[in-house]
């Protein structure tokens, strides 16, 4: 596959407090997520080097989003975090790949800043115990 920016997102969706579906990729100015593997040393005394096995897998993302009360769009979502342990499937597509993942959001933190926008930075982490895999 050919090399691509992170320009041209089609996917960024995320469950309401009731399941449905919602598309708040017009709400969302940026993101950042990780799929990492935690590890474990099992480095025997007769080595010089590390010696590692990869074992549970994890997921975290942080959608930073403009607020926007209208029906559906990003605060409908994310108002019931506070209140709710509900799993909300995210998915994200870029280039024609999609990763998706069944996360708990943790905290809906609004920030308005001294120039006047008013934001917020929403953390989710897994929360069913699959692996998210890119497809």
């Amino acid at each position: 596959m050919a090399k691509t920016s992170g320009l041209g997102w089609t996917t960024c969706s995320v469950d309401d407090s009731a399941g449905t579906v919602r598309a708040i990729i017009n709400d969302v100015t940026n993101l950042q997520f990780a799929t990492p593997r935690a590890d474990w040393n099992v480095t025997g005394i007769d080595k010089s080097a590390m010696e590692r096995q990869l074992l549970l897998a994890d997921f975290s993302i942080t959608l930073n989003v403009v607020f926007n009360p209208a029906a559906n769009q990003s605060h409908d979502v994310f108002k019931t975090v506070p209140s709710t342990s509900v799993p909300r499937t995210t998915t994200l597509t870029v280039a024609s790949k999609t990763l998706a993942g069944e996360l708990l959001y943790t905290d809906y933190p609004l920030s308005r800043s001294d120039s006047g926008e008013l934001t917020a930075a929403v953390p989710g982490v897994l929360a069913d115990g699959n692996v998210p895999t890119w497809a």
